[in-house]
């Protein structure tokens, strides 16, 4: 029997710890793995588009544990009554090759984009940053809003959203939630959000090269959360941002990055610095406080596997639903796969007459 994790299941293992708390101990699992960068096996994702979306699948490995994930990315899926994003993930042992865990990933993969936005901001934002516009107000801002209160300390909010709806979906959320000392502001633009803002975070569903921000909109100091920009011909920054004299841009995995990121707009060699370069102290995430840093966020694989390997563990180790599959076939005789359908059925003998009537 496999391991599953559902959706109840990972409702009952956040609603234990709390979502902060959750998404704490998944930014930490996910900061420890990108500290051991050099033992994984990594790729950039297998991505299928089409014209209204994309399907791609995430693979990485340790050498001992292996994962992958299945996702879409579909923005007309809304209209439809559909989610934009939906996901399951596997992980594997290595040695024998058999499945430990089937797991859900829609919501987990909403959990462990705000911890790695957070991971990043850590070390990249200003300490004493307060104020984050949040751009882009639809299925992913609550878990960014709770990443930053909980781990950055950001105090207020400042939204917007094309879509007024998505705001007030948001700002019902964040009441219900009740985050401490946190002041919600409603904007009526992008310029008018990121006034104020030590840090800018876009997180928007259209798939095409958008200009969320324009060079104009961004001031000595800010820290940039670019998580909506994640395939090819879908971007969300000004070219010109990146190209500032003042600007650092880091990645979660350059290869995969150059596809599908922000920096997919410039050419092969612009510099940029990767995530775990960052995390282990060989680049610093921000050189002083005038500096403007970029977090181009694409999702990677790693942080799937981090994921897995962190909810495999919470549901092994805390009381509540467990299920299994029976995924993988029990036999007495592993070299005898037909016992599964126990004795063949012999076809019945037909009287002559049948034959050749």
């Amino acid at each position: 029997m496999v391991d599953f994790i559902g959706i109840r299941r990972v409702q009952e293992l956040v609603g234990d710890l709390g979502p902060a708390a959750f998404i704490a101990g998944l930014a930490r699992e996910i900061e420890a793995d990108y500290r051991r960068w050099a033992e994984f096996e990594k790729s950039p994702r297998h991505a299928t588009h089409s014209s209204v979306g994309v399907i791609e699948l995430m693979p990485a490995c340790d050498g001992r544990q292996y994962a992958f994930k299945y996702v879409n990315g579909h923005p007309k899926n809304t209209a439809r009554g559909l989610l934009t994003v939906t996901a399951f993930g596997m992980l594997a042992d290595v040695d024998t090759g058999y499945p430990i865990v089937l797991s859900e990933m829609t919501l987990t993969t909403a959990l462990r984009t705000a911890a790695t936005s957070a991971v990043a901001a850590r070390w990249m934002a200003r300490a004493n940053s307060r104020v984050m516009a949040l751009i882009g107000n639809g299925s992913q801002a609550e878990f960014q809003a709770i990443a930053f209160h909980a781990m950055q300390g950001v105090r207020e909010l400042r939204l917007y959203d094309v879509d007024p709806a998505a705001t007030d979906k948001l700002e019902d959320n964040l009441a219900a939630l009740a985050l401490p000392g946190l002041r919600i502001v409603r904007c009526r633009s992008t310029a008018e959000a990121v006034q104020g803002a030590d840090i800018v975070t876009t997180v928007t569903a259209d798939k095409c090269n958008a200009t969320i921000l324009t060079p104009g909109m961004v001031v000595p100091g800010m820290h940039l959360n670019a998580v909506g920009g994640d395939c090819p011909g879908k971007t969300e920054l000004h070219a010109g941002i990146l190209l500032r004299s003042d600007a650092r841009v880091v990645v979660e995995f350059e290869p995969q990055s150059r596809i599908e990121g922000e920096i997919q707009q410039l050419s092969a060699d612009f510099p940029v610095t990767e995530l775990t370069e960052v995390v282990t102290g060989r680049k610093p995430g921000r050189a002083g406080d005038a500096e403007v840093t970029v977090f181009d966020s694409v999702g990677f694989a790693l942080q799937d596997f981090s994921a897995l390997r962190y909810l495999h563990r919470l549901h092994r180790q805390r009381r509540g639903t467990r299920a299994a599959i029976d995924l993988i076939p029990d036999l007495e005789d592993p070299k005898d796969l037909f016992s599964l359908l126990g004795a063949p059925v012999r076809p019945r003998a037909l009287p002559v007459a049948e034959l050749t009537a």
